[in-house]
């Protein structure tokens, strides 16, 4: 399998990585080369704005790529609301590309919760999609587009959280920002009132891999994690097994910061992960089993004194 993975951020890094260390060909597309943080991160990268005409195609040939995963496009909400238009371009247009191109090709869209405006407690894939913001509204136009492809999945993931160093050139997800702040003694200000289901992003990998692989794979696919909590009570998790003070985390109503722009509830569930075959036994990690395994693997325990 030889994938083109658009999009060289958080998620697509992590997927060529392991598409690599699974034997698979890889390549990173993106407007801007991924700046090195010493992670392992794929060699094979192409420049590309996927926005532009024809220059999917172009990359398709010249990388001989079968599959495609889609992880382009701003994803800052509060970017997105400020800049609805540009938004909707770097989804939509993008798509419109894709389709154009990609023929019968494997194609995985990496989409969001936030096609949905959070009244629902934990929408499953039966229920229809109504965006509350500009980045739920170009995602879900960028779904409505890539609906035609023939063998495409819609992979709605809820809150993405995995490692990533405090120097890193983009904004962190929101576990690595909680541990940075925690670890340096500096307090986390997290609203209580907006209710997510986090997903390891060794989690998101391993579906994401599994639908790009699979012969029948199901055409939507929702992937949110066992828990649903609160940003806060999360950050409180976090403060709990970094053995940091629990007053460094600052509870606030969701309309006081920068969540504002988020559904109250940006949780997702699912009647097909487990009974689909292409995905069956695959289960998200809850959040405290997630943030200890990062904590191990990331943070060395302090040695204890023998005075």
């Amino acid at each position: 399998m030889r994938t083109l993975v658009v999009g060289s951020g958080f998620v697509g890094r992590a997927l060529a990585r392991h598409l690599a260390g699974s034997g698979d060909e890889a390549v990173l597309a993106s407007r801007t080369p991924p700046v090195p943080y010493g992670d392992g991160d794929v060699r094979d990268w192409i420049g590309l704005d996927v926005t532009e005409d024809g220059a999917f195609g172009r990359a398709l040939e010249d990388t001989g790529a079968d599959t495609v995963v889609l992880v382009h496009g701003p994803s800052d909400v509060t970017w997105c609301e400020e800049h609805p238009e540009e938004a909707m371009h770097g989804h939509a247009e993008a798509a419109r590309q894709v389709v154009r191109a990609a023929g019968n090709r494997r194609v995985v869209f990496i989409s969001t919760d936030n096609v949905f405006d959070g009244n629902a407690e934990a929408p499953d894939e039966s229920v229809p999609p109504r965006p509350a913001n500009a980045y739920g509204r170009a995602k879900h136009a960028a779904e409505r587009i890539l609906a035609e492809l023939p063998s495409v999945t819609l992979l709605r993931i809820s809150l993405i959280y995995g490692w990533e160093p405090a120097d890193s050139p983009k904004w962190l997800n929101f576990f690595a920002a909680c541990v940075h702040r925690l670890r340096a003694g500096e307090p986390v200000t997290a609203p209580v009132d907006q209710w997510t289901t986090p997903v390891l992003i060794d989690d998101v990998v391993e579906v994401t891999y599994a639908l790009a692989r699979a012969e029948a794979p199901p055409r939507l696919l929702h992937l949110g994690g066992p828990d649903r909590i609160s940003r806060a009570d999360w950050a409180a998790v976090i403060a709990e097994q970094l053995g940091a003070s629990p007053d460094l985390v600052v509870a606030e109503p969701r309309a006081n910061g920068r969540y504002a722009g988020r559904p109250a509830s940006t949780c997702l569930s699912s009647g097909v992960l487990a009974a689909h075959r292409a995905t069956a036994g695959l289960a998200p990690r809850p959040v405290r089993e997630g943030s200890r395994l990062l904590i191990d693997r990331h943070i060395r325990p302090t040695p204890r004194s023998t005075v």
